[in-house]
C-alpha cells in the first residue's frame, strides 16, 4: 500500500459516498471527459475488449453506465448495471433510452457488498473507477466472485499511482490542485467530490497489492496491465 498522511483519512461511509455521487450526477460525465482529456473513453474501450465471449455481464458501481454501454457496443452482450446512487442510475437510464433499443442494457439500484443476484449467474463482472469507493474492498470482490459462473472473469479498471517519479509528481500535482478546483467550480456539490478523488487514489493499493487481494477473494488467476503510463490499471481475474 502507498504510505499516506494520517491527518486526512478518506471517509468512505456508504451514506456519504452515495450522497456525494447523487449530488455530482448531473455533471459527472462532463467532468470525467474534461478532467481526463477524454482518456477515460479509451480506457473503458480497452477494459471492455477483455470480455470476448461473455454473453451476460454485470457492471458493478455502474454509475452513469458508460462501461455498460461500451460492453454492449463491442460484444452485443446482455448487460446489467448496478449502483447504489439512484441519481447516477437515472442519468444512465436516460442515456440508455436515447442510445439503445429497450432492454438492451438494464440498470438496477443495489449495493456492491450485497449484490441482488444468485450465485454463478454472470459470465463476467466489471467495475470502472468504482471499487475504490466501496468501504470494504475485499467484500466487494468476494461478491463479484460469488455471482460469477465457473470459468467467468472479472475486469476492474481503476486509477493507480504511476511508478515513474516524474510522472507521479505531475500526476499528484494535477490531482491534488488542478482537479479539485475545476471540479468544485463545475460540480457545485455540497460534498467536495473532487477532493475525495485524489485522496482515495493516493490511498488505493498498488496493482500488485490489488492482485493479491483479488486472489484472496476467490479469483484463481489474476493479471493486470498499466495504461497511460501507469495512471490507471486494468485487472482481469478468473474464477475456475
Amino acid at each position: 500500500m502507498h504510505a499516506v498522511p494520517a491527518s486526512r483519512p478518506v471517509d468512505k461511509a456508504p451514506a456519504r459516498v452515495r450522497r456525494m455521487f447523487d449530488q455530482i450526477s448531473p455533471r459527472y460525465d462532463l467532468l470525467n471527459h474534461l478532467l481526463s482529456l477524454n482518456s477515460d473513453v479509451l480506457w473503458r474501450q480497452r477494459a471492455a475488449a477483455k470480455l470476448a465471449g461473455a454473453r451476460r455481464v454485470l457492471d458493478v458501481c455502474s454509475g452513469t453506465g458508460d462501461l455498460a454501454f461500451e460492453i454492449r457496443r463491442q460484444w452485443g452482450a446482455e448487460v446489467v448495471g448496478v449502483d447504489f446512487s439512484l441519481r447516477m442510475l437515472e442519468v444512465a437510464a436516460l442515456k440508455a433510452r436515447r442510445r439503445l433499443p429497450a432492454g438492451a442494457v438494464r440498470f438496477q439500484q443495489g449495493d456492491a457488498l450485497l449484490l441482488p443476484y444468485r450465485d454463478g449467474v454472470f459470465d463476467a463482472c466489471t467495475v470502472a473507477f468504482g471499487i475504490r469507493n466501496v468501504v470494504d474492498t475485499g467484500g466487494g470482490l468476494r461478491e463479484m466472485s460469488r455471482v460469477l459462473r465457473r470459468g467467468g472473469r472479472a475486469v476492474i479498471l481503476e486509477f493507480t499511482l504511476p511508478e515513474n517519479s516524474l510522472l507521479r509528481r505531475g500526476y499528484l500535482l494535477y490531482f491534488g490542485h488542478v482537479l479539485p478546483r475545476v471540479g468544485r467550480m463545475i460540480a457545485r456539490a455540497e460534498i467536495d467530490a473532487y477532493r475525495y478523488l485524489p485522496d482515495s487514489v493516493s490511498r488505493w493499493p498498488r496493482p500488485e497489492d490489488l492482485k493479491s487481494l483479488m486472489l484472496a477473494s476467490g479469483f484463481t488467476r489474476v493479471d493486470y496491465e498499466l495504461v497511460f503510463g501507469g495512471v490507471a490499471a486494468i485487472h482481469v481475474g478468473h474464477k475456475d
